[in-house]
């Protein structure tokens, strides 16, 4: 008998749900919504009992019982940062998701999904949500202590193309270093260094490349100047940032297929805009060459505007001198979900335990009165003698060079 799994991937316009026997789809829906039906509800979460009755609907005017399902995984939401992987969606995992730092649709795809199975009589699950957060200590460091860059991105996306890559590379994920790019509504960049992505864009908060809906990073004077200057509310901004920024803010649209007809039209300030936002996406896939030291193994260009193989040949003619560029279009979240419902199910991998946490303060980690994961990290790593030896060997032959006294 194969597994039957339900996935479902909450959007702010959508609700995509999926049905699969083991690794075959049997039904899949993308459930529209409309402004006027969201408009009813104050928050995100108000939706909950809305959207999983559309859900229950569409399975039953499809002909699928609850009862005959495996599990069910929902996409993950804005909860405590958590490593790459499935997990069970417990008591903490809930409330964490209900009561979510920042106000998402992916935040019901573990409570829908919870209650579902409940009712079906089987596990819950989540896997590789937005904030999986792999990155190295000093990548979280800004200038300002109280605003450290933090881990939020398209990470089930990304971590599948990587294994998608890398099994028909006839390698493991864990053995490869990449540089990943989704491309969509927003657009994120990260490095994947064996099987960790140690260092990314924040999409969400408006870090990294812009693209057809939010700002990218910003000049910070003018924008604290913006901020100040009166003609904005605080909310107004933030929809500066993610939702009215990027080719929106510029050209009036979030279509890249529109801006492209526009150029064809001779649209000089369409092309104008659309290559400033893929070099800005170029110069990102450069930075994240440079945690993994210049060793990639290859680039991967993924998402909704990957379709576009005039992006796509523009982004490569500026980053092709770091690796190869391979080309996934599109977005296979839904799939994607079920992979690892069914790895676990098959008892091929692992499912965590979700535990609600603190991150740990930077300016603490010399204070040994407590636990801290950052200290045992960077003591880890000082320990590695030989690194650190040939580190400062490095910084010395630097220094020699450099050097106006030959004695140095």
């Amino acid at each position: 008998m194969p597994y039957r799994i339900l996935a479902i991937n909450p959007g702010s316009t959508s609700t995509k749900i999926a049905v699969y026997n083991d690794e075959e789809p049997v039904f899949s829906q993308s459930i529209q919504h409309s402004a006027e039906e969201l408009a009813q509800f104050a928050s995100v979460i108000d939706q909950f009992e809305w959207r999983k009755g559309l859900i229950e609907k569409a399975l039953t005017d499809n002909g699928i019982d609850i009862k005959s399902l495996s599990a069910v995984i929902g996409r993950g939401g804005i909860i405590t940062p958590v490593e790459s992987g499935v997990y069970d969606v417990n008591d903490a995992l809930r409330h964490d998701l209900i009561h979510a730092r920042m106000h998402h649709a992916s935040n019901l795809g573990g409570l829908i999904a919870r209650e579902i199975a409940e009712e079906a009589g089987v596990k819950s699950y989540i896997a590789d949500p937005v904030v999986v957060d792999e990155m190295m200590p000093y990548a979280r460091i800004s200038g300002i202590p109280e605003l450290p860059r933090e881990s939020i991105f398209h990470a089930l996306n990304q971590k599948a193309v990587a294994r998608i890559f890398a099994k028909e590379s006839g390698k493991r994920y864990e053995d490869l270093n990449l540089v990943v790019c989704h491309m969509g509504g927003g657009c994120t960049v990260s490095a994947h260094r064996r099987g960790r992505v140690i260092d990314t864009t924040n999409a969400l908060d408006g870090c990294g490349p812009f693209s057809p809906e939010r700002s990218g990073s910003l000049p910070p004077g003018p924008l604290i100047k913006l901020c100040f200057s009166g003609k904005y509310t605080e909310q107004e901004l933030i929809r500066k940032v993610h939702g009215a920024g990027g080719l929106m803010a510029h050209l009036g649209t979030t279509s890249v297929p529109e801006a492209l007809d526009r150029i064809m039209a001779h649209d000089l300030h369409a092309m104008l805009i659309l290559r400033a936002m893929c070099y800005s996406i170029a110069k990102e896939i450069g930075a994240m060459s440079v945690a993994l030291k210049g060793d990639v193994d290859a680039i991967l260009l993924t998402g909704g505007i990957a379709h576009s193989k005039r992006v796509t040949d523009f982004i490569a003619n500026h980053v092709d001198f770091i690796a190869p560029i391979y080309v996934y279009p599109g977005e296979n979240e839904l799939k994607s979900l079920a992979e690892n419902a069914l790895a676990v199910l098959r008892g091929e991998r692992q499912v965590h335990t979700y535990v609600s946490a603190v991150s740990d303060d930077p300016s603490s980690v010399n204070d040994t009165s407590r636990p801290s994961k950052l200290r045992d990290w960077l003591i880890s790593a000082n320990g590695q003698d030989d690194v650190v030896a040939k580190s400062l060997t490095a910084i010395r032959q630097y220094l020699r060079k450099w050097s106006p006294r030959k004695d140095r």
